[in-house]
């Protein structure tokens, strides 16, 4: 709902410099046709920024949107924006409230299992045919990768930071993660301290290096993560080595 909160506060604000306007003293008087035109325009506004909330409110209704009657919540929006009783309580309504989450929660919690089981089994497979390709190898914890480019510099030690370039996807080509999405800049960090599967995975690149790498779960996020259970694939480009200090 954060979402809609900032709706309603960028509303309070929009709503306070008409009102100032409104209050100003005018230089001029104005023609009918300005008069209806700022009025059309008003009315575009409140449209504009109408549909703006309810594109938020969609959002935060996503992952149960299956679950509400839609007619049935629109009623009762317009019920209680006007005063007016709506079909439920207040009492009513906390209690459902409570009961809803519960069910929501257990529904959540079935699907991310069932997720992790299909991941796990996509995994195994994916990684089994995997590991057949020209130029792929595979290390003795099970990480896959293939050399896009070799570099020529130093390889990093577990201790080191490391500057690199990054991309993150699922098998199904999603991406959940790079160094783009955080603006472009190279990310530096200390070796040890991320997942297995890069660790180990960094350690074997010379710098200037381009690899692509497949981490299985038990090297990667486990049950955690952007799906549980899932293989990871990464496009790390490692540009640098700070010794730790």
């Amino acid at each position: 709902m954060a979402s809609v909160v900032r709706s309603a506060v960028l509303m309070t604000a929009i709503a306070c410099s008409i009102s100032c306007s409104a209050q100003a003293p005018s230089t001029e008087k104005g023609s009918e046709k300005d008069a209806k035109s700022a009025t059309a325009s008003a009315q575009s506004e409140k449209v504009r920024a109408g549909t703006m909330i309810g594109m938020d409110i969609a959002k935060s209704l996503e992952p149960f949107k299956d679950e509400i009657d839609q007619e049935a919540m629109i009623t009762a929006l317009k019920a209680a924006l006007a005063g007016k009783p709506t079909k439920l309580t207040q009492e009513e309504a906390d209690q459902l409230r409570a009961e809803f989450g519960i069910k929501m929660q257990a529904k959540m919690q079935q699907k991310a299992q069932e997720q992790a089981q299909k991941n796990i089994t996509e995994g195994a497979k994916f990684l089994a045919d995997n590991k057949t390709k020209p130029g792929v190898r595979t290390t003795a914890s099970g990480l896959e990768y293939q050399v896009l480019r070799q570099g020529n510099g130093p390889t990093p030690k577990a201790t080191d930071r490391v500057k690199v370039l990054y991309k993150g996807t699922l098998l199904d080509g999603s991406e959940f993660d790079s160094t783009e999405k955080h603006g472009g800049e190279p990310a530096e960090f200390a070796l040890n301290q991320v997942v297995k599967g890069w660790s180990e995975g960094v350690a074997l690149m010379p710098v200037g290096s381009k690899y692509k790498f497949w981490i299985p779960a038990e090297l990667g996020y486990g049950q955690g993560g952007p799906s549980p259970n899932a293989v990871l694939v990464f496009e790390v480009e490692l540009l640098g080595i700070e010794a730790a200090q």
